[in-house]
């Protein structure tokens, strides 16, 4: 089998299982013109994403995929507010949380790049069609997996009032995006230190863990789940795969293990950076051993 068919049917794959998780979460959703909303929000991500490829495989240029993520983030919950007929109280808190972790992200990704010049990892990917496409298709993949149990609850029929679940919920997101926000904000100063070029961090929050930032959106997102807990019903319950999605992506697929790689790569002969890896967690913040 050729690569360019393996790449054909992964495509294929994505949208087969994202189809089906569509319609698991359509089950007790609004409709609009006959559709379900949450059908039409979940396929925003991946419209967005088409539609960009094509500027940016022509361009050949990888400096508005993150931005892309984060303005499909914003555009589904937006549209979810402005279709939904009657919004609930824990749509709109959840629409919020979205859109606020949406834009500080995608504005600091996007300054990242812009001062970085480009992203290595897109390097060999952006001249090769298939690739590339398949690329910005998981990106959609990413933005409505990411998002599956939030709007769930976002475009649900049945309407659950303000509790317990929302209160923690909101909580926990706080936490994770403090955290998030701080990791993210300590590693930009220290890169931003030209003494700091080739050396790693371990201040702050890195002292304590590896991936301070990664673990912070992890948290984030298990609050998102809580406050979506009690509007799920029957097959919506496959929703609950959103957390889950971003754990196995930052610890298993593109997150954690290629900065690792990386890492290695670099300070992996430094005592100094084999001290730090021996005695800092990976993922979960602990004092260090």
């Amino acid at each position: 089998m050729s690569r360019t068919l393996k790449i054909i049917l992964a495509i294929l794959l994505i949208l087969l299982v994202s189809g089906g998780l569509m319609l698991a979460g359509s089950q007790h959703s609004v409709a609009l013109a006959g559709l379900p909303l949450y059908f039409i929000l979940a396929s925003v991500g991946f419209v967005l994403h088409w539609i960009m490829f094509i500027p940016a495989y022509l361009f050949q240029t990888e400096r508005y995929f993150d931005l892309t993520g984060s303005l499909s983030f914003i555009g589904t919950v937006l549209l979810a507010v402005l279709l939904h007929p009657s919004i609930s109280t824990r749509g709109l808190v959840l629409c919020l949380l979205v859109a606020i972790w949406a834009a500080r992200l995608g504005s600091f990704l996007f300054n990242r790049i812009r001062k970085d010049g480009k992203d290595r990892r897109f390097d060999e990917i952006k001249t090769q069609f298939w690739r590339f496409l398949l690329t910005w298709t998981l990106g959609g993949a990413w933005v409505f997996l990411t998002l599956a149990a939030s709007l769930a609850a976002i475009t649900s029929n049945d309407s659950v009032p303000a509790d317990f679940y929302l209160a923690v919920g909101v909580v926990i997101w706080l936490i994770g995006f403090a955290i998030e926000v701080i990791a993210d904000a300590q590693k930009s100063r220290f890169r931003s230190q030209s003494d700091n070029k080739q050396r790693f961090i371990t201040s702050g929050l890195w002292k304590y863990s590896r991936h301070p930032n990664y673990f912070g959106e992890i948290v984030l997102w298990i609050g998102i789940a809580v406050i979506a807990l009690p509007v799920l019903q029957g097959w919506q319950w496959l929703c609950l795969v959103s957390p889950l999605f971003v754990i196995l992506l930052l610890t298993r697929i593109s997150g954690i293990p290629m900065l690792e790689k990386s890492a290695r790569e670099r300070w992996g002969s430094d005592p100094d950076y084999q001290r730090y890896v021996e005695n800092t967690p990976v993922l979960i913040p602990a004092p260090q051993s």
